[in-house]
Formats: structure tokens, sequence, C-alpha cells
């Protein structure tokens, strides 16, 4: 009994690998096709991810490029509407047919009080120099040289007022020198 008993045991250990290859056989040539078409969804996940990330960057650099866009178009705003008051001031001036030269002359001195503030608003500087200052050439614009009775390459007369944006030079204030 031990021999018939084991005999059958041996069958089935003979058939279990046999039962086994069957089994592992098709399942080998499957294997690379599933890993195949798990890479190619793979590849189809990440190219769509790529093609995603393609566009958003795409979308942001047109954004920054239209806010850039808005940012110079709209940058002088603020000082725009401080230059309408000043515009005002002028207009109800020169609509005033009665007023004699005293009463335009304040008018007038108030109106550029506002256009100076207005410009002290928007960042910007009057270069004024006084009679004797040091030339500068780069804040000042020498006219001409002349004889005078102070230093060498100082200011004698300003004949235009400079201006100054954040500490760039619009316009250099003309002046004649002094000569050295």
């Amino acid at each position: 009994m031990t021999e018939q008993h084991q005999e059958p045991n041996a069958e089935e250990t003979i058939h279990e690998p046999a039962a086994a290859e069957t089994v592992a056989m098709p399942e080998a040539p499957e294997a690379p096709e599933a890993r195949l078409a798990a890479l190619e969804a793979k590849v189809t996940e990440l190219q769509d991810a790529y093609l995603r990330a393609k566009a958003e960057g795409e979308n942001l650099r047109r954004r920054a490029a239209e806010d850039v866009s808005k940012a110079h178009k709209f940058a002088v705003e603020k000082f725009a509407r401080e230059l309408i008051a000043v515009s005002d001031s002028l207009d109800a001036a020169l609509a005033d047919t009665a007023a004699d030269a005293a009463t335009l002359r304040s008018g007038v001195e108030l109106t550029q009080k506002q256009l100076l503030s207005a410009f002290e608003r928007g960042g910007m500087k009057v270069e004024n120099p006084a009679p004797g200052d040091k030339f500068d050439p780069n804040q000042h614009q020498a006219i001409a040289m002349v004889d005078a009775d102070q230093p060498g390459n100082t200011v004698v007369n300003v004949l235009q007022k400079g201006y100054q944006l954040s500490d760039r030079v619009l316009r250099p204030a003309m002046v004649t020198v002094a000569n050295g």
C-alpha cells in the first residue's frame, strides 16, 4: 500500500509540473504583451501630461505678455489723472475773461503748484540749480561759458529747468557756466 500510495504521489508530482508548464507557457507569451500594453498606456499618459504642461506653459507665457502689455499701456494712468486737475485749472483761467492781471497771476501760480505736486506724486523732480552751484554734466547742459565774478565751472544762470524721473534725467537743466 505504501508503494501504491507513493506511486500516485509520484504521478501527481509528474503531472503537477506538466500542469504548471501548461499554465506557465501561456502566461509567458502574454506577459510581454501585457507589459507592452502597460508601457504603451504609460507612454500615452506621459504624452498627455507633457502636452498639458506645454499648453499650460504657453498659456502662462501669453498671460504674462498680456500683463506686461497692460502695464505699459496703463503705466501713466495715475499721472494722467493728476494732470487732469491741472488742465481743469488752466481751462478755468482761460474761461475767466473778467480777471485782472493780479488774479490771473495768482491763478497761474496755484496751477503751477498743482502741476509740481502732480510731478512729485509721479516721481518727478525739478532740477533747478542755484547760481554758484557746481556744474554737473550729468544733470546740466552748458549752453554758454561766460565771464563771471564766481569760481570757474559753476552755474551762472539757469535758462531752462531740468527734470528727472526716478533719478533718470528726462531733460537736463540748460545753464550758462562761469569760465574757469
